[in-house]
């Protein structure tokens, strides 16, 4: 008998697989009776109260979305349509720190945007980068707990994030991004943002397309470097979000350029990149970037709390003409994020000013912890009815038959396609993105990682893990380090 411990459900029974969600097949949709990735998730939105478990050190502020080009030939989503102006949102936010925690730790930096559209609002939850560390929903608790705080100690744990990071080595091409540079934004009004999942969209006659959203700032991208985040966390924790706010009072009003890449549907099927993988980027040079519009934040926030405290943010906010594509993440979080601000803001968050959309709602939920909005007492609550209550219109909602599956129901990491591989994106970011400057500040940046180190095994994983990345920085690594 295998000694060994195993994983098991909260009810005591044993897990089949800690690395991948139940799908159908390698690259199908994941599947709902999923128990145990539904538990593990459920669980992790309950784990604190009442700050955000991730991204709870943030700030944001009101503007407005143009759409300055025409690319209706790809969605007729009523935003991104010609000439049209959308009132929205965005918050920024860290992702491990908590609520009083200092803006310039190194992290990657959440970028969210909801546009309340005359088809309802619309969310993109992003970040600063075009990947993210890992690329299945079911590992994500892990991910964060590993950049959290020990259960003795209460301490963040170098040790502890390094871990994880190589023994999952796909986190490989956002941990580069993130011990680059941009682990350091200037602020947030000098920092780019990307929707990184793939999306589907359809236009007005039922043509599809596979899209990612780039958001690139036109303060131009500046960034801190070690020393000067180290002295900002002593002189003021509240850095990012006094610039943004104070640039806004006086005028200074900061703007993004919208552009997209499009991915013709069946390219999908034989791309060398999986197109899906959170953990990939569509190389520019066979899916450059077409112009969208652009977007300007130019109202503060009258109450922090209720109007960016309370913001949900949530990818399962859709409107007609896009979709979700077979991203595991993106599956998983669609999920996530409605029930997480279900716990920590309450199960009628929607009704909150700021989450509240512009378009009518003909809704049969009911009832609830605070609710306050209602239809007229004689309309039924239930459907089918016979009173003239609210009756779903497949044309209006316009739903794509998106994407076929069909396979065994499996726990299976991705069929890997001819250019997949963990670490092949990461060092390209290096050797062909990064500069000589920013190379070298991402070798010091990685001896200081090293010596914070204390167990050998994630040491010598440590090196192994950037040699795999980039052998060259790996060794200039070693040298800096002595070993």
């Amino acid at each position: 008998m295998n000694d060994t411990p195993f994983t098991t459900t909260t009810a005591g029974a044993p897990v089949a697989s800690d690395e991948y969600s139940r799908t159908v097949g390698p690259n199908g949709p994941v599947v709902l009776h999923d128990i145990y990735l539904l538990e593990k998730l459920a669980q992790f939105h309950r784990e604190r109260v009442p700050e955000r478990v991730v991204h709870a050190k943030g700030g944001g502020a009101f503007g407005t979305l143009k759409v300055t080009e025409d690319v209706s030939a790809y969605t007729r989503a009523a935003l991104f349509q010609p000439g049209t102006e959308t009132p929205m949102l965005a918050r920024f936010s860290s992702v491990a720190g908590e609520l009083g925690s200092p803006d310039t730790w190194r992290d990657a930096r959440g970028f969210a945007l909801k546009f309340y559209t005359s088809e309802g609002n619309y969310d993109i939850v992003g970040n600063n980068t075009p990947v993210f560390f890992i690329r299945d929903g079911i590992k994500f608790p892990d991910f964060i707990r590993s950049q959290k705080r020990l259960p003795d100690t209460n301490l963040r744990d170098p040790d502890m994030q390094w871990d994880f990071w190589t023994l999952s080595p796909e986190s490989a091409h956002q941990v580069t991004y993130l011990m680059g540079d941009r682990g350091l934004p200037r602020s947030w009004r000098f920092m780019n943002g990307y929707g990184s999942h793939t999306y589907l969209w359809t236009n007005a006659s039922g043509e599809k397309s596979w899209v990612k959203y780039h958001f690139h700032n036109r303060q131009g991208v500046e960034n801190l470097t070690n020393a000067e985040g180290q002295t900002l966390v002593g002189v003021d924790t509240d850095h990012y979000l006094r610039d943004l706010f104070e640039a806004i009072e006086r005028g200074d009003f900061p703007k993004w350029d919208v552009s997209i890449q499009v991915m013709p549907y069946e390219d999908a099927k034989t791309y060398r990149f999986n197109p899906f993988d959170l953990t990939k980027v569509w190389p520019h040079a066979d899916y450059p970037l077409i112009p969208v519009g652009e977007f300007e934040l130019n109202r503060n926030p009258e109450n922090y709390f209720a109007q960016i405290e309370q913001a949900a943010f949530e990818p399962s906010n859709m409107v007609p003409g896009i979709d979700a594509s077979p991203d595991k993440m993106l599956l998983a979080r669609i999920w996530a994020y409605a029930d997480a601000h279900r716990y920590r803001i309450g199960s009628n968050y929607n009704e909150l000013p700021v989450n509240r959309p512009l378009s009518p709602v003909n809704s049969y939920a009911k009832d609830g912890h605070l609710r306050h909005s209602y239809a007229p007492g004689r309309r039924p609550v239930y459907v089918p009815n016979s009173f003239d209550g609210p009756v779903a219109d497949p044309i209006r909602a316009a739903e794509s038959n998106a994407w076929h599956a069909d396979g065994d129901l499996v726990r299976s990491a991705y069929t890997l396609r001819a250019d997949d591989d963990d670490f092949g994106q990461a060092g390209t970011l290096v050797r062909e993105v990064f500069d000589e400057a920013q190379r070298e500040r991402l070798v010091e940046t990685l001896a200081g990682q090293y010596r914070s180190l204390h167990h050998d095994q994630i040491k010598t994983r440590f090196l192994w893990y950037w040699t795999q990345i980039d052998a060259t920085l790996a060794e200039q690594v070693k040298a800096l380090i002595g070993a």
